[in-house]
């Protein structure tokens, strides 16, 4: 009797342990979530890699339960294209440039406010400053700011030589279709752009008869997007250091365990940080390519241009703040704090 008791309570307890592990199985199985991430960054670059990395890094870090689905190179289309696919939630993340950042939180843009900051010291002391309040503005806006990955360093790339502003504005150059600072600045300098979708900018340098002869990005960009091939010449002076991030949607994000939550957050923002240690090493590296290939650099700006570049700054900004796309506070609190950088150096 006693030895019946004892197998009968031995397999109750067996049973009780399967059933657990059974149901323990079965909620951790359903605990899987697929971000389905898009990019204009082209497959095999450096920064696609370090995506990569970031993606197998989550995967192994949450044991199997968040996976990326990565879609580069501009497959899901323009950013405008890759926004509304998250809205509709056929995507849930994305890598954004500062035309796609400014359709989410436009003020953000005032770090890659043209001929506003001299070095990368001066952009990565506000924006350190700043960030606290960009994060949240993303948020409002639908979207958990996970890391903020620069694009570098533009510059203008052209078919035919550049050595003034007056002869820029004679060149047919391309304006990435609504976008409003391009919009200010060509209005404030007196330049006629030809609005494209990025989409279409290699194909219009490529046709023989294309729209367009004149474009800017930054030197990786330029060579990674094998734009550099269909072009000659290059401005020396930069006008701004482009700005990028990573984002998700919120409402993905919150259906996520609190864990995985923070595991995107804190692996999203070193991989921004990764892959803005990347940018200024390939950028620096891009140039020296660029001229090896045939690339003429050209028009060092003097003291009367620079100082007529600055003015049509001034008049672009307040334009954009005029309209609200970039906010008077933001802009003045940047002013503000490049002005006490600038003080202690």
């Amino acid at each position: 009797m006693v030895l019946k008791r004892f197998y009968t309570t031995l397999f109750a307890g067996v049973l009780l342990f399967i059933t657990t592990v059974c149901l323990t199985s079965n909620a951790y199985a359903k605990e899987q979530y697929t971000l389905k991430f898009a990019t204009l960054v082209p497959h095999d670059t450096a920064w696609m890699k370090e995506i990569d990395r970031w993606a197998e890094d989550v995967y192994k870090k949450s044991n199997g339960r968040l996976k990326f689905k990565i879609y580069p190179g501009g497959v899901m289309g323009d950013e405008p294209d890759v926004l509304r696919k998250i809205r509709s939630r056929q995507l849930q993340g994305a890598f954004f440039t500062g035309y796609g950042i400014g359709r989410i939180y436009s003020s953000a843009r005032v770090l890659e406010m043209p001929f506003l900051f001299q070095n990368t010291d001066e952009s990565d002391y506000v924006r350190d400053r700043l960030m606290p309040e960009i994060e949240a503005g993303f948020r409002f806006k639908g979207f958990e700011l996970l890391g903020w990955p620069e694009i570098g360093s533009i510059h203008f790339f052209s078919k035919k030589p550049i050595n003034s502003l007056a002869e820029l504005k004679t060149r047919r150059i391309w304006l990435w279709q609504g976008d409003p600072v391009g919009e200010a600045f060509a209005d404030a300098s007196g330049v006629s752009p030809v609005p494209l979708s990025i989409i279409d900018v290699y194909t219009q340098l490529t046709a023989r008869h294309g729209s367009i002869d004149t474009v800017y990005n930054s030197a990786f960009g330029a060579l990674t997007m094998q734009w550099h091939t269909k072009l000659s010449y290059a401005t020396n002076v930069s006008m701004t250091n482009a700005i990028g991030s990573l984002v998700v949607s919120n409402q993905f994000f919150k259906k996520l365990p609190d864990d995985l939550q923070q595991l995107l957050k804190t692996t999203g923002k070193e991989t921004g940080d990764t892959i803005n240690t990347i940018t200024r090493r390939d950028n620096i590296q891009s140039i020296s390519l660029l001229k090896e290939s045939g690339i003429q650099f050209l028009w060092d700006w003097n003291e009367q241009e620079k100082q007529d570049l600055l003015a049509i700054r001034d008049k672009a900004a307040a334009e954009l703040i005029k309209s609200d796309y970039i906010s008077e506070k933001m802009f003045t609190r940047t002013k503000t704090m490049l002005n006490e950088f600038r003080a202690k150096q």
